[in-house]
């Protein structure tokens, strides 16, 4: 007995000289912890965001591959590398700089190029929130590949994705976002809302890639002599279908990781984003149901991406019943757009242009008709300032580029390479080696036992050119 009471006097002892030599907390000393708790969970959730929109690469590559055919489904995934790999040393170089560099004339910043913002022990931010402003940049280069899909020149698509990342993008982004580091732009000071990017990422990505599908003109075969459209069939539906739901997940990165905190804002913008995205998917299903007679899956597939773009500007401005209602008209849109650009002959083979470009701007505009804190004429109107400024910046600038490089290294393949596939002509490869795929037929179905002969092939290729 007497031995444990001593054991328990050692013990107290002991705790109180632990006790005695810490510092007792206080207000203060609380704040401070707290602050550093909500710091790192901060840094945290803006990478994991950075994640998630760094997985819509494969969902983009996805989609785009699906929905075209197999004889060029390496180039597409080149296309979609490069588009990240050289678009990130491109912003980190370049393009960062003039989108939140200092700027004193509100219309792009002139410092923090090759990130020299950031320097050993000092504040790492700068890190983190370029990580996830680069993988916004990829998002907005990479739209622009499925519009100029099966017929692109692979070093001339190098060319415009360094100029996107480097320029037109981080130029537009600068007058919209700036304020978010170090910028301030001149669009966002008139009370621009476009809280994730429906104009800012996702219009410019649809302008220039309308630019680039004029510029190229329509793939062979796509439209007859008399005007009619020929459906040039996707290869894999379901590989285009899993990069949809890829997309639909990289989106709630996307939109909800653009609080850069974490804080419980997210809360309703994850479901503003999850609500828009199936309005939209819905209502394009039935509009094609109503106009094709069938459910059609790519329009449905493309509906539930068009209500993503959508709700992206007001995803964190709008009620649940709002998101609703933009998803749907942007589902009804996409589907209306899509044959639209089919009519005036610009060839499309994703509907990029129609999802990106079109419904970006429809999100921007609902971001002040249905803000949840009232609108009124001048919020609109400011919206609509912003809608047409991406547009007139982003359409002739990539129009000229385009141009330009068509000029000079060349933009579209010739004839017989379109017709071989770009998967051998531009890479050497082939992405199903264990199956027969058809070069000069328009639907990228099974080649026929005789194509096998390379004379025989080479005459189809040539017969082919000459009638189209």
């Amino acid at each position: 007995m007497k031995s444990l009471i001593i054991s328990g006097l050692l013990v107290f002892i002991s705790f109180a000289g632990a006790w005695a030599g810490d510092e007792t907390p206080t207000v203060l000393t609380n704040k401070e912890a707290i602050g550093l708790v909500q710091t790192h969970a901060d840094y945290v959730w803006t990478l994991v965001a950075a994640a998630l929109v760094f997985f819509m690469q494969a969902g983009f590559a996805m989609v785009e591959a699906g929905f075209t055919r197999a004889k060029n489904a390496i180039n597409i995934m080149m296309k979609n590398l490069m588009d990240f790999s050289m678009g990130s040393l491109a912003f980190w170089a370049v393009g960062f700089g003039l989108m939140f560099g200092v700027s004193k004339t509100g219309w792009f910043g002139a410092s923090g190029f090759f990130l020299s913002d950031f320097s050993p022990g000092g504040d790492p931010w700068v890190l983190a929130f370029w990580m996830f402003q680069v993988v916004f940049a990829a998002t907005a280069a990479t739209i622009v590949s499925g519009a100029m899909a099966e017929r692109t020149k692979f070093s001339g698509y190098l060319i415009y994705s360094i100029l996107i990342s480097a320029l037109i993008y981080p130029i537009f982004g600068s007058w919209a976002w700036g304020s978010l580091y170090k910028g301030s732009g001149w669009l966002e000071n008139l009370g621009f809302i476009d809280f994730a990017g429906s104009t800012v990422v996702h219009s410019v990505g649809g302008w220039a890639a309308l630019a680039g599908a004029i510029v190229l003109g329509p793939r062979l075969g796509k439209y007859t002599k008399d005007g009619k459209v020929k459906p040039i069939l996707g290869h894999n539906i379901p590989l285009a279908a899993l990069g949809v739901f890829i997309l639909w997940l990289g989106w709630f990165g996307f939109n909800p990781g653009s609080t850069t905190a974490a804080n419980k804002d997210i809360a309703m913008i994850f479901v503003n984003t999850n609500l828009a995205a199936a309005a939209g998917a819905i209502l394009a299903m039935f509009m094609s149901w109503i106009k094709f007679g069938k459910p059609e899956v790519g329009m449905s597939l493309n509906g539930a991406l068009a209500g993503l773009v959508a709700i992206t500007s007001p995803c964190a401005s709008v009620t649940p019943m709002s998101a609703v209602m933009i998803g749907a008209i942007a589902g009804v849109i996409v589907v209306f757009s899509v044959l639209f650009f089919d009519k005036i002959r610009v060839d499309d083979p994703v509907g990029a242009i129609s999802v990106h470009g079109v419904c970006g701007a429809w999100g921007t505009l609902a971001a002040g008709i249905f803000n949840i804190g009232g609108t009124t004429m001048k919020i609109i109107g400011v919206q609509l300032l912003g809608i047409s400024a991406c547009f007139l910046w982003v359409f002739p600038t990539a129009f000229v580029m385009f141009k330009l490089i068509d000029r000079t290294i060349g933009l579209r393949v010739s004839p017989e390479e379109e017709l071989e596939g770009l998967d051998f002509t531009e890479h050497g490869g082939n992405a199903y080696p264990d199956f027969d795929i058809s070069h000069s037929g328009g639907m990228g179905s099974v080649a026929p036992a005789f194509a096998k002969s390379e004379a025989v092939a080479g005459k189809m290729v040539r017969k082919t050119a000459e009638q189209t």
